[in-house]
């Protein structure tokens, strides 16, 4: 089964005398790019987080957002420095705030001490001096949840493109053998295209080389021929199929795959001896570039 690289988690927790939320999102990308905001106060966190993320996400574009509070509402309020330049700040806007209601005829409810100092920047989270290292192992072991919760949603969006892959690799093998029957129902076509550009240059040109002639003819037969085609495309998606039920990041060898199938099918549409067939080669065309957009999600 494969893996998106799409997937999103998110938890709270508390411990240490602290709250937190985490935020863990990615899409795709080419390689994996890893985008952490820690709080840079809390000693050795993101070396912790970075190896983490490594040892879950092969591929993909990921974002980590992290906020840590001290948890007032638990009465922990050891270490904790008040910040007057932000409180003083923070009463004027509510003096302004109140004034401009009593100006509409408003009038609301008085904060509480606790709520303002609910207020963000009011309380510096401590000292440089404080021992961070119970809060980082309180973060670190709720860290790996997270990543389980994440894992699975990367699972379950990779469930949903390998059942979409997974037909589109169907319709490729059913055109391929559609294509095949119609080569089959018209086995002469090749031959006679060839007899009849002999006799045009024949009627055309005095004095050719016959022997030359009959050469470079024999070359257009090949060339003309789409059995090697054919025989690739479902060797293809034989090797597609593999990739579904392998595992593992095989996002970069199915994009690969994908580009060796939309070859193979220009060239079929370039060899093309009927209408029908130019249909097919187009249908596939229409099919490989769909299958494409699909796995640029793959892990």
């Amino acid at each position: 089964m494969v893996v998106s690289m799409t997937g999103f988690a998110a938890r709270k927790g508390v411990g240490a005398g602290y709250a937190w939320a985490w935020d863990l999102r990615s899409v795709n990308g080419k390689g994996l790019d890893l985008r952490l905001r820690l709080p840079d106060w809390i000693d050795g966190l993101e070396p912790a987080v970075r190896a983490a993320l490594a040892a879950t996400v092969m591929r993909g574009n990921v974002s980590l957002t992290l906020k840590v509070a001290r948890d007032v509402a638990a009465g922990d309020t050891a270490g904790l420095r008040l910040n007057r330049p932000a409180l003083t700040a923070a009463l004027q806007a509510l003096a302004e705030v109140e004034a401009c209601a009593m100006a509409s005829g408003l009038t609301l409810a008085q904060p509480t001490a606790a709520d303002v100092l609910a207020l963000r920047g009011i309380l510096d989270p401590g000292t440089g001096d404080d021992d961070t290292g119970p809060l980082r192992a309180a973060l670190v072991a709720d860290l790996a949840p997270l990543l389980t919760d994440f894992a699975a949603a990367r699972q379950a969006e990779g469930a949903a493109l390998n059942a979409v892959i997974a037909g589109q690799i169907d319709r490729i093998l059913a055109l391929t053998t559609a294509a095949a029957d119609e080569i089959a129902l018209h086995p002469d076509r090749a031959a006679a295209a060839v007899r009849d550009a002999l006799a045009r240059l024949r009627g055309a040109v005095e004095g050719l080389d016959e022997t030359r002639l009959a050469q470079e003819l024999a070359l257009l037969a090949v060339k003309a021929d789409v059995t090697e085609e054919l025989d690739r495309l479902a060797a293809h998606a034989e090797a597609a199929r593999a990739l579904l039920t392998g595992g593992g990041a095989v996002g970069r060898k199915f994009d690969f795959l994908s580009q060796e199938f939309m070859r193979e099918a220009n060239t079929l549409c370039s060899k093309s001896p009927s209408l029908a067939m130019t249909r097919i080669g187009l249908d596939l065309k229409t099919v490989i570039d769909q299958m494409r957009e699909q796995v640029q999600n793959v892990e």
